[in-house]
Formats: structure tokens, C-alpha cells, sequence
């Protein structure tokens, strides 16, 4: 027999499911509905529904007592079905709470999930009447309290962090030597966490980990959303990181990674969910309330899709933007997360389709007394007109700079006129991010990304390889700006492989010698490859995954010491910009380019499109915090030409040591005699020392 159960008014705040001790109350938005259905499964998965009885503005809400966490439920709204006019009601289908913080699986590929009848002619303008529940998950009420104990925001400064973008599943897969592989308990296991704190990371970048759904389009083909930019569920963790369902297993992985000094960021994607264009699933918000919850087109039956996904959330909608800050909230005061990538930025950015810094979403976080202080960075761009925004966004956020990864990939190919724009990288992009008080750390600088080439793979393929991806090699990024030294792909020739090793070592070095930011993504310290593949979306294979059985110990111990040097000398990651302008305490300034000659750079040497050597002489900027009265100096040489002879700076009280070398793993020198051999396509960093001070 089907439960009977009592439902009185209850709340319409806070809205999800929530247990109050002696029941649950739910409350659910939805502004054009006419009926909001709760539906309650037992545990032998029989439905009963009961009607939410009040309404209050545009939120339903209901309370029944004696139901406790591990209770299973969905819901069904009524409402007109009329995509011309933008509402798809069908309370046919099962629809997840948009605020559930569990979820019991992912939606099935099944057509009984589509709103209409797919195959039909009218496509989306006829109805379905097949009940989508056998196929969905079900939303789970829970108790989300742990016992954190001593846990603590780490609240690390940006100028001392360095970001490890990973995958959760692929980061863990090949290592048999850790239980519960591809989970979050993996995550955060003690081999992984020795493995990130010998490497000198300070925080952890996890791609989407907000429940999604598989693609149709990739399920057809007998794939699946590997990397998981398909949110159905912004509260919820994924469930196939699991090992028994409960969301404490996401709370334990924090924990761990606090206590080994590593900060968790989420890379989070509010920009769009994965119910796809008119013709996609009904799952949530679109059975919920189409016309509130998305964007729509001048003609409504269809979506505004400037995340190139199929639809856009509307954040001008004021219960759209109460979803994504109370889902950000939720992530921070509940499972305790340090930090937040936000997925094509510009889309969040847009009012009435237009880019504005001064975007209600980010007016919202600036003003939260929660979010203003954890770490905020943008993807600064989407496929929209006007998407384009590196540099647009306002403090406290930190932005990717794919230009970073562009310039410096170019200048170590070889290509031509590429001085003064490396030369504005390793200085922190300030044309692009020094205005409104935004420290030099507001660069997020990344030579390889998820979405892209890993570094081995950036020189080892001239072209792309994505065959395996279904769609004839036509998806993913055509300009890569990768070489493969003359093979492509593997080889054994032991020139090449040298080759390879060099350019890797002058990529990490640049990027952990440069202000701004620093992200690596993981695997790339160990020599991982995707065998050429720019774009593993779908590849949860060995592919997609990081390959540990192929680790080159040289080339991780190189990453390893290049990552202690940033740490061990404020200088390469000050918050203030450096201008060569003259510093108040000695007159010297605190950036000066030089020639091998170690004359100044000139206007002509700056344009001279065959130059390959840039040196800079840093110091800490005048008048900065903590370190104003730090002395010494850093001198960097980035050679990407044949050996050169060059000149040290003038030293009178002190002597430059060389200590780190991409030519050599041991860099330690005695005080460097002046000019010094720089080895070709190679990076050198000198340190200026007291005279007395060790090698």
C-alpha cells in the first residue's frame, strides 16, 4: 500500500528540502506553474504524490512531519505547454529540485525524458505523455552537518598560491595503489596528497563536480560527458565520485586537503544546464518554469545560446540569481570549498545580452559577506557577440589569461616578434589587468588547461587528434600553437625527446617566473599525454585520464624545484604591478629589461621581429607591504636562440648566483663571473645575494 501523508503549510523559506527535526519542508519556485506536485518514493521506489498546498509570491511550499533524511522525491508541474510563448509544462515528467543536495544517480538516455514526441515532425511543438520517472534519479532530502572539527578557511593570498587544475576521476583511475580510485575519497588519499605537497601546490582546482548529465549526442556514440560542463544540479555533488552516496564523502576530501595546506577551488558552471536547446531533456528548470529560468530568443519557443550549449540561465531574473548565490553559499558555509572558477564568465556577465562588469550576479558576490573573501576567478569570455572580456572583470576576481598561454607557447615555437609580448606576461599582463585597484595577481597564467593540449602533447603534435571524439576531428581548437619537433606524436629518437624535455622545462619555467598566478594542470608535471587529443570531453577512458605509469621522475623533480624557487622569493609574485619605475628606499627600479649586452632594451630592439633573448632584472615594487624592505634582486634570462654570452647587472653590494637552469638540473653556481653562458632555448634565474651568503 501507498503511505498517506499529512502536509500542512510549512515555509516558503528556505527554498530545497530541508529537515527541521521532526519533518521536512519543501519549497520550490516556479512563477507561471498552476499546480506543484511533491512527489514521494518509498524504498521499494513506489510513487505517492501529494499537492504542495500554499503559495507564497512564487514559491510553493509545504511541510510533512516525520520525514527525515534519505527521503527520495521529485517533483511534476502543471502549467501550460506552449513553447511558442516560452512554457514547457509537463507534469509527465519527474523533475529535479533545482536546490537537492543529493541526487541518487543521472538521468538515462530514454526519449521519455523530452517534453514532446522526438522523431515528429512538429518536433517540440507536440506533447509527450510518458511518464520520464523510470529514467531519472531522484533528488534525496539530507543532513548536511560533519564534524569539521579544527577546519579552518586556509584564506592563502593569491600572490602564494599555485593552482593544480585536476579532474576527479581522471586524476585517481590509473593509480591501482589508492583505494576507492575515481572518487572523492581518492582525491584526497595520502598518496595523492604527497604527491601535491612535494610539488608544491596550494590549491586544487576540480573540474565540475555539480551533478550533470550525460549528452545524448555522445551516449549514441557510446560515450559519455567526461568532464562534466552539464549541470543538472548546482547543489549536489556528482554521484559517480561516490563510493556510498553520502554527500560527508565531498566533506571528508575537503577536510583532508585543509589539513595538508592545499585549498579546494570548484570550477562551477552557472552559465548553462544540461537541458540543451528546445529539442533537449526535460530534467529540471524547464519543467519547472522555462520562461524564468532561461534566457529566451526574440522568439521564445527557442534560447539565447551564447554559451554554445543550447541554453544560457537568466540571471537579470531575480530567483535565477537567488539559485546560483545561495548554491555558492551553500558550497562554502556547508562543504567548506575555498574558491570558485566560474565556466564562460561572460555569459554571467550579461544584462539584457549585454556584458556589464557591474552585472547583477557580480554587484551580488562583490557585496556577500561569504563570497567576497574567497578566491573568485573568471573565464573571461563566451561565444556571444561582445564575449571577449579578459581584463573587463572587477576586483576581487582573477581571471584566466589565455593570452599567457597563447604568447608564451609562440615565443618558445620560434615565431617571430614575439620579445614585447612575452615581456608583458612575465610582468603580469598589466594592459589588461592593471586598473581599479586589481593586484598583478589578478592574471590567472596557464601554459596548458584541460580543454586543449597538455604540455607534453603542446610538443609533440602539430595537429590535433580527436577522431576518437566522434565527430570526424572537427571538434576541439585548430589553433594550438604546439610543434612536434619533427615526428608526430611518439618517437625514439633521442634529439627529438631532448628537444621535447627542453621546451617543456622552458614553458613550466616561464610560467612559474612570471607575476600573476600560476596554474598547472595536473599530469603535466609527469609527462601525461592524450595521445593528440585537444579536446577529451568525452574520453572517461585512459585517454582522459592521467597516466602515471609513464611519469618522468627527471622532469617532475624539475617542476618541483621551479615551484619551490616562486615560493622561496617574493619577488617573481608580488601584488603590485611593476613599471621600471624608481623605488622610494635606493632609486633602482623595480623592473629593467636588458639586452645580452646588458645594455636597455631600445624601441628597435623591442620591434626587432629575430630577437630571442629578453632579460629582466626584478625587485620588489616600492612601498610593498611586508616586503618593502626586502633587498636583493632577481635577474631571469629567457633564451630562446642559440648560446649567448650575457651580462650580469652591476652588483656592488653583492654577488648574482645562478640557481635554477632549464638546461641543467643542478643550477647551483659560486658567484656568477660576468657575462655568463646562457645555454640555447633554455631559462636562467639568477639571485643577487650578500657576498657572504652560501651557494
Amino acid at each position: 500500500m501507498i503511505q498517506r501523508y499529512a502536509m500542512t503549510a510549512g515555509r516558503s523559506a528556505p527554498l530545497g528540502a530541508t529537515f527541521d527535526g521532526a519533518g521536512v519542508n519543501f519549497a520550490l519556485f516556479s512563477q507561471h506553474a498552476e499546480r506543484v506536485v511533491l512527489c514521494l518514493f518509498d524504498e521499494r521506489n513506489r510513487e505517492t504524490r501529494v499537492d504542495l498546498p500554499e503559495r507564497e509570491g512564487h514559491v510553493w511550499h509545504g511541510h510533512i512531519a516525520g520525514l527525515a533524511p534519505g527521503q527520495r522525491y521529485g517533483y511534476r508541474v502543471h502549467g501550460p505547454y506552449l513553447p511558442a510563448e516560452g512554457h514547457r509544462f509537463n507534469p509527465n515528467k519527474l523533475l529535479i529540485d533545482p536546490y537537492a543536495k543529493r541526487l541518487t544517480g543521472r538521468p538515462a538516455a530514454h526519449d521519455a525524458l523530452f517534453g514532446y514526441r522526438a522523431g515528429r515532425p512538429e518536433a517540440d511543438l507536440t506533447f509527450d505523455r510518458r511518464d520520464s520517472a523510470p529514467h531519472m534519479p531522484r533528488s534525496v532530502v539530507v543532513d548536511p552537518s560533519f564534524a569539521w572539527g579544527e577546519d579552518r578557511p586556509l584564506r592563502r593570498p593569491l600572490s602564494e598560491t599555485v593552482i593544480y587544475e585536476a579532474h576527479v576521476k581522471g586524476l585517481t583511475a590509473g593509480r591501482p595503489d589508492i583505494p576507492h580510485r575515481g572518487s572523492y575519497l581518492a582525491m584526497a588519499s595520502d598518496p595523492m596528497l604527497e604527491h601535491l605537497t612535494r610539488l608544491g601546490v596550494t590549491a586544487i582546482e576540480l573540474m565540475p563536480v555539480h551533478a550533470f548529465a550525460d549528452d545524448r549526442f555522445l551516449t549514441d556514440k557510446g560515450l559519455t560527458n567526461y568532464w562534466g560542463y552539464m549541470s543538472c544540479a548546482f547543489f549536489a555533488p556528482e554521484p559517480r565520485y561516490m563510493q556510498v552516496g553520502e554527500i560527508a564523502e565531498f566533506q571528508q576530501m575537503v577536510a583532508r586537503f585543509h589539513t595538508a595546506g592545499i585549498e579546494v577551488i570548484l570550477d562551477v558552471v552557472y552559465n548553462h544546464t544540461a537541458e540543451g536547446n528546445e529539442l533537449g531533456p526535460t530534467l529540471s528548470f524547464r519543467g519547472l518554469d522555462n520562461a524564468a529560468y532561461y534566457r529566451l530568443a526574440e522568439d521564445p519557443r527557442f534560447y539565447v545560446n551564447d554559451a554554445g550549449t543550447g541554453n544560457v540561465l537568466d540571471l537579470d531574473s531575480p530567483f535565477t540569481l537567488r539559485l546560483v548565490m545561495d548554491s555558492l553559499r551553500y558550497w562554502v558555509e556547508v562543504m567548506h570549498v575555498d574558491g570558485f572558477r566560474f565556466d564562460l564568465a561572460s555569459v554571467l556577465g550579461r544584462t539584457r545580452g549585454v556584458f556589464d562588469r557591474d552585472a547583477p550576479l557580480f554587484r551580488a558576490i562583490r557585496q556577500d559577506p561569504v563570497l567576497n573573501r574567497v578566491k573568485l576567478i573568471a573565464e573571461p569570455w563566451d561565444i556571444g557577440p561582445g564575449g571577449y572580456q579578459l581584463g573587463a572583470y572587477p576586483a576581487p576576481f582573477a581571471e584566466w589569461n589565455d593570452r599567457f598561454r597563447d604568447q608564451v607557447r609562440s615565443f618558445w615555437r620560434g615565431d617571430p616578434g614575439l620579445i614585447g609580448k612575452l615581456a608583458k606576461r612575465v610582468a603580469g599582463s598589466a594592459a589588461r589587468f592593471d586598473h581599479d585597484g586589481r593586484a598583478a595577481t589578478s592574471s590567472v597564467n596557464f601554459v596548458a588547461s584541460h580543454d586543449g593540449f597538455t604540455l607534453m602533447d603542446t610538443v609533440s603534435y602539430a595537429d590535433k587528434h580527436n577522431a576518437a571524439n566522434g565527430e570526424e576531428n572537427r571538434d576541439g581548437h585548430n589553433h594550438n600553437l604546439s610543434d612536434n619537433m619533427g615526428v608526430e606524436g611518439p618517437t625514439d629518437d633521442p634529439a627529438i625527446l631532448a628537444h621535447r624535455d627542453r621546451r617543456r622545462r622552458n614553458l613550466i619555467a616561464t610560467l612559474m617566473l612570471s607575476q600573476g598566478t600560476p596554474m598547472l594542470l595536473a599530469g603535466d608535471e609527469l609527462g601525461n599525454s592524450q595521445g593528440g587529443n585537444n579536446n577529451a570531453y568525452a574520453q572517461d577512458n585512459p585517454t582522459g585520464w592521467v597516466d602515471w605509469d609513464s611519469a618522468d621522475p627527471a622532469f617532475l623533480g624539475f617542476v618541483q624545484r621551479v615551484i619551490a624557487f616562486r615560493a622561496a622569493h617574493p619577488i617573481l609574485r608580488q601584488r603590485r604591478f611593476l613599471h621600471s619605475q624608481p623605488r622610494a628606499q635606493d632609486g633602482l627600479p623595480d623592473l629593467f629589461w636588458r639586452r645580452a649586452d646588458g645594455a636597455p632594451m631600445t624601441t628597435d630592439d623591442w620591434n626587432d621581429p629575430d630577437r630571442r633573448l629578453l632579460a629582466a632584472e626584478m625587485r620588489m615594487a616600492s612601498g610593498t607591504p611586508a616586503y618593502a624592505a626586502l633587498p636583493g634582486a632577481v635577474f631571469l634570462v629567457f633564451n630562446n636562440g642559440p648560446e649567448a654570452q650575457v651580462v650580469l647587472p652591476e652588483a656592488p653590494q653583492g654577488a648574482w648566483r645562478r640557481r635554477l637552469d632549464s638546461a641543467r638540473d643542478d643550477a647551483v653556481d659560486a658567484p656568477g663571473v660576468s657575462p655568463v653562458s646562457i645555454a640555447a632555448d633554455s631559462v636562467a634565474a639568477f639571485v643577487l645575494t650578500d657576498p657572504g651568503d652560501p651557494a
